[in-house]
């Protein structure tokens, strides 16, 4: 896949609504990437998730599985 995700910079932070809380386990190196893209963009971590997340699905392909 060649397409990124582009975030731009935000100038000011704002608080969300409408979203569903739930736990997930990820690596600490995972986290800390995403703490310097929230950091450089100046947006929340989960905002970059969210992001992320939606750009996954919207960029997702199902493919049959291969017979091992």
């Amino acid at each position: 896949m060649s397409e990124k995700l582009q975030i731009s910079k935000r100038t000011t932070l704002k608080g969300e609504d409408g979203y569903k809380t739930f736990s997930i386990r990820i690596k600490d190196e995972t986290v800390e990437r995403l703490d310097q893209i929230a950091s450089e963009t100046n947006r929340y971590r989960n905002e970059i998730i969210n992001m992320m997340l939606e750009f996954g699905i919207e960029n997702c392909e199902i493919t049959e599985g291969t017979k091992s």
